[in-house]
């Protein structure tokens, strides 16, 4: 790399230094060794005693070196000789030559400073101020005012040599570098690169020695106050006296209290700086915050105490039944003195199961204020670690007890009315089973020793009374439904619906509203037809919303001055105030072909109409099933039709009409579906696309069946004739040994409906299936 503003070549002796290395402007003394000595005599024997100071490369033979001028020769204070010189000039290298003595010599070609452009002294202004910078962080003043007064850019650049934060390969590099731009565009990168490493290193050094200081600090003060405290005789500064007075002074357990003091010694004994003291005094302040000896007396009005589980909720009487025999049993083991001290013995855990919107979770409120307790709600939804039921040992960080004794905790008192919220959907990981956990929590014989993790103490729970809610009664455990009395909650036929929406949900949502009943009623016609067909659900909750929305939009009229007060919202104004129904009849439409059979089922939603269709297409005799059917409905589907195969002619069909493809579809195919309800079913759909005779439209049906025809009963017949109702039906097909059940359905859905018990599935068949439209009909 030449530059065009060359200066004439001369001839110098060369010298090639490894360090230190040297930059034009810059002064140093350089050991002289022999073959120095050599270039420095060479040097001061020619006319203008100047020699080329070179760095010396391992990979390469340098182009570039800095004619230097000899300013001193002596010894330095370890006694070695040595020289001072004084950079001037980059210059190029040539070719060797030859010359006096035993130096090397080399032809030399002086490098001139091009012309300073706008650019480079920007860019040496930039590179000033990173070296000012740099500089005032050092606190290097006498730099700094030498630093200002340079206005070279280039012999700014060459003061980098000093830099003690370049290493000497950047530096041999900006020996070989003459073009001014570039060499201070390298300078900026590096410096500025360089400031940003010192920024963090400082602050990091800061963080340290300030928590240093502060801990120091805080150190110091502390034996200071426990000397100051020691003369003034008010004893130790870390509270041990205090908690050791709050353990001695608290209505504790025997066992509790002995417990705690162990711990109290364990804090009077450990250091302040040791993290067990942070853990002893949590536990202590969660051990004295429990209400150990705190109970509530409970109501023993058996009258009032129904009273306010009928004013809080409408029918579910065999839950009002329950509580209301819990009251009574407890009353009479209080007038016998046959109440245990601690609770043990009463034993009652129940869990209330139904589709959403009935009820269950206020229900657990009313009976907290019918039995006069204290009431806690644990949502228990979507938890996976055990260690929120038993809590989490005390040597990890962030260590808390779990959310049975938080609950005891925040009703402060130990016989409170714990509604554990959707309990079956508990979930499991890698983290543990809380349905495992949940095991002793709510077994009565075990309950009364339950032992947290955090706590490491006997909790008597035997006085608790749990309440858990759950929408499907399969994903609970087996073990785990077997500590608990399990209480259904069905749903809500039409004239329940009606009189809770006029007791209940209508008043509430006025109020919401800002709405007098004077100003807005709703008869009781609309309110059953929105029963009918704006909502087809077991409970109320959408029922509630729809409400709502109508009393909003009233709002809204009254206020824009569109309508003016009194309101009353008649069947006719439903449409207007809630829009076009959702639900229309249909179940006549969907059977108005054969093949179409009306089945019963139960959802976590509660329950419903399920339709099951069957054709025959030419083809191999095969089975083909459609509808994201389970593993159980798929056994139903191939027992059903083998049934039909094997009495084909007792049935009235041709066999040969089941000599075809056969392909069974449970419309609504994104939508899982299993259990073991559907044979009937499937065998009058089956039946019914072989025959060519149309299933019955006010017809429904529920039960499983056998390969010899039987009728095996089921569950949630409750629910299925509840569904049948709310969709229009008029007979309905059951099991004979499900009968019993009937005594469950409220009598207004048996008058609505009229159910069949049933034993043998081609009884049904018969019944359910419109005569043959003419003699001789054949398969469809």
């Amino acid at each position: 790399m030449t530059n065009p503003d060359s200066a004439p070549i001369s001839t110098v002796p060369v010298l090639f230094v490894t360090d230190p290395v040297l930059l034009p402007g810059m002064v140093v003394p350089l050991p002289l060794d022999e073959t120095a000595t050599a270039a420095v005599d060479a040097a001061q024997a020619t006319e203008s005693g100047k020699l080329l100071v070179a760095p010396r490369l391992e990979d390469r033979y340098p182009s570039y070196g800095v004619i230097a001028t000899i300013v001193q020769v002596g010894r330095m204070a370890d006694g070695q000789r040595a020289a001072v010189v004084k950079g001037e000039r980059r210059a190029h290298i040539g070719a060797g030559t030859t010359g006096p003595g035993a130096a090397l010599w080399v032809e030399v070609t002086e490098v001139a400073d091009p012309p300073i452009t706008d650019e480079v002294r920007a860019l040496a202004a930039e590179y000033k101020k990173l070296v000012l910078a740099l500089l005032q962080r050092r606190e290097a003043w006498q730099l700094i005012d030498g630093v200002n007064r340079m206005t070279d850019p280039s012999a700014l650049a060459d003061t980098s040599g000093y830099a003690s934060w370049l290493t000497d390969v950047q530096k041999r590099e900006l020996v070989e570098t003459p073009d001014v731009a570039a060499r201070l565009r390298t300078l900026i990168d590096w410096t500025a690169e360089h400031i940003a490493e010192t920024e963090v290193s400082d602050k990091i050094a800061d963080d340290v020695r300030n928590g240093m200081e502060k801990t120091q600090k805080e150190f110091l003060l502390r034996q200071q106050l426990a000397a100051i405290r020691k003369e003034l005789g008010e004893g130790e500064p870390d509270g041990t006296d205090d908690y050791r007075a709050r353990v001695e002074s608290a209505e504790l357990p025997d066992k509790v209290r002995d417990a705690a003091l162990r711990e109290v010694d364990k804090l009077e004994r450990a250091s302040d700086q040791s993290p067990e003291t942070g853990w002893i005094r949590t536990w202590l302040d969660t051990v004295l915050e429990l209400p150990w000896s705190v109970t509530t007396d409970d109501s023993t009005d058996i009258k009032g105490a129904r009273e306010i589980l009928d004013a809080d909720h409408h029918g579910l009487v065999d839950v009002k039944d329950r509580i209301v025999e819990y009251l009574a049993v407890r009353a009479r083991r209080a007038e016998r003195g046959l109440q245990v001290v601690g609770g043990r013995g009463s034993g009652a855990v129940l869990v209330l199961a139904g589709p959403p919107g009935v009820g269950k979770t206020s229900l657990g409120e009313s009976v907290a204020r019918a039995l006069g307790r204290k009431f806690v709600r644990v949502a228990l939804g979507g938890v996976r670690d055990e260690a929120e039921i038993r809590g989490h040992r005390r040597t990890y960080v962030g260590a808390l007890p779990g959310r049975i004794v938080r609950a005891i905790g925040e009703a402060g008192s130990m016989n409170p009315v714990v509604l554990l919220d959707e309990i079956d959907k508990v979930g499991s990981d890698f983290r543990g089973d809380p349905a495992a956990a949940l095991l002793e929590v709510l077994d009565p014989a075990q309950n009364h020793t339950f032992r947290d993790h955090y706590l490491d103490l006997d909790l008597d729970l035997s006085d608790v009374l749990f309440l858990a809610t759950a929408n499907v009664i399969e994903n609970i455990p087996a073990a785990l439904l077997d500590r608990m009395e399990l209480v259904t909650i069905d749903g809500y036929t039409a004239d329940d619906k009606v009189a809770i929406a006029r007791d209940f949900l209508l008043p509430r949502q006025r109020e919401r509203a800002a709405l007098a009943e004077s100003e807005v009623t709703i008869t009781d016609d609309a309110l059953r037809e929105i029963a009918a067909d704006y909502t087809r659900e077991p409970g109320v909750r959408q029922f509630d919303r729809l409400l709502a929305k109508a009393l909003r939009k009233v709002a809204t009229n009254i206020a824009s001055g569109t309508t003016t007060a009194p309101v009353q919202i008649g069947v006719e104004q439903l449409v207007d105030h809630l829009g076009r129904p959702r639900f229309t009849p249909d179940v006549e439409e969907r059977t108005a072909v054969p093949g179409v059979a009306t089945g019963l089922a139960v959802t976590g939603m509660g329950g419903d109409v399920l339709y099951i269709e069957a054709s025959a297409t030419d083809g191999d005799p095969a089975l083909q099933m459609t509808g994201q059917l389970g593993e159980v409905m798929r056994e139903s589907a191939q027992i059903a039709l083998s049934y039909v195969r094997s009495h084909a002619r007792e049935l009235g069909v041709d066999p040969a009409a089941l000599d075809r493809r056969i392909h069974i579809h449970v419309p609504a195919g994104a939508v899982p579906k299993d259990g073991p309800s559907a044979g009937v079913t499937m065998v009058t759909a089956l039946v019914s696309m072989a025959t060519g005779r149309r299933v019955r439209s006010d017809v429904g049906m529920t039960g499983e069946v056998t390969l010899n025809g039987r009728v095996l009963p089921i569950g949630g017949v409750k629910q299925k004739l509840l569904a049948a109702q709310r969709n229009g039906l008029g007979t309905v097909f059951v099991p004979q040994r499900n009968e019993p059940d009937l005594d469950d359905v409220p009598a207004e859905v048996l008058d609505a409906l009229t159910v069949r018990p049933m034993t043998d599935v081609a009884e049904i068949v018969a019944l359910a299936l419109e005569p043959a439209v003419a003699s001789g009909t054949v398969a469809a």
